[in-house]
């Protein structure tokens, strides 16, 4: 009875101390959130005139040339993962890894993969996809553009050198706390598309030149709205998941302190029992 006793306290002590853990990651996961929140609502005005008038300035009707606006028969595809470096996230790289397997069985092309996160990275590796870097790119909690950079940098050199034909990112969209879809879009060729204010721009000192100046500008402000979104989905998992492995824990310790109660108990009346039947005994 004493070592069963003995062995509920330990379980109940450990216990404890795991949830004080769970519940300091929740409390980081929810101050990182806030401040990725933000981040987000103040890039997001930013990207939207970006992207209005990118979309505007390739809708011109102009020839443009440019290699981010080439599109061509689709032999190879470079896919972007964007996960965490660190796990105790829920299902936030889990989702994105088995949705993009579950996907590379209809693939008709071939296919690379850019990792984001070691989780990425490892499961290239273990899947043994085709990879673009020999690395996994980390990104900060703080996203920084010499990252968003580095990643442009690998994609667009292999674009124009024709290695690849099309980009894909996969992440996940940041809906609110509790919910984060795994999201994928494509990054280029950039796509043309049907635009209502064509006529409020005037476009000095060349649109081509204003697309050579405005595409690479576009495309890194992209990969960096993504990553700012990815980072806000990854704080918001970790929390809910810090918040329920805390809970959990909460009632084991409540369910295993119970048992130790009635451990407790039939030990103390035990021992009357013993007390009281020696009593009777000298008697």
């Amino acid at each position: 009875m004493g070592s069963s006793m003995k062995a509920i306290k330990e379980r109940i002590n450990a216990t404890k101390k795991t949830s004080h853990i769970t519940k300091a990651m929740n409390m980081v996961s929810a101050s990182k959130l806030k401040r990725a929140e933000k981040a987000i609502k103040k890039f997001s005005m930013f990207m939207e005139k970006i992207e209005e008038i990118v979309s505007n300035v390739i809708s011109s009707g102009e020839d443009l040339n440019h290699p981010l606006l080439k599109e061509r028969k689709i032999k190879k595809v470079a896919y972007v993962l964007v996960t965490s470096d660190r796990g105790l996230a829920g299902p936030y790289n889990s989702s994105i890894l088995k949705e993009f397997k579950e996907n590379t069985k209809s693939f008709e092309h071939q296919f690379m993969v850019l990792s984001v996160g070691n989780k990425a990275y490892s499961n290239s590796v273990s899947n043994g996809y085709e990879k673009v870097n020999d690395r996994p790119i980390n990104i900060k909690d703080h996203v920084v553009f010499s990252d968003v950079r580095e990643i442009a940098s690998y994609l667009t050199q292999m674009y124009a050198n024709e290695e690849i034909d099309k980009v894909v990112i996969y992440y996940n969209h940041f809906v609110n706390t509790l919910t984060q879809e795994v999201t994928k879009k494509t990054l280029f060729p950039i796509s043309k598309k049907e635009t209502k204010n064509e006529s409020l721009y005037e476009f000095e000192g060349g649109i081509q030149n204003i697309v050579d100046t405005l595409l690479p500008l576009y495309l890194e402000n992209s990969i960096y709205g993504i990553l700012l979104d990815a980072k806000a989905s990854e704080h918001a998992s970790r929390m809910t998941a810090m918040k329920s492995a805390t809970d959990n824990a909460n009632d084991i310790i409540g369910t295993l302190e119970l048992y130790y109660n009635r451990a407790r108990q039939a030990s103390i009346t035990l021992e009357l029992t013993d007390i009281i039947g020696g009593a009777n005994a000298v008697e």
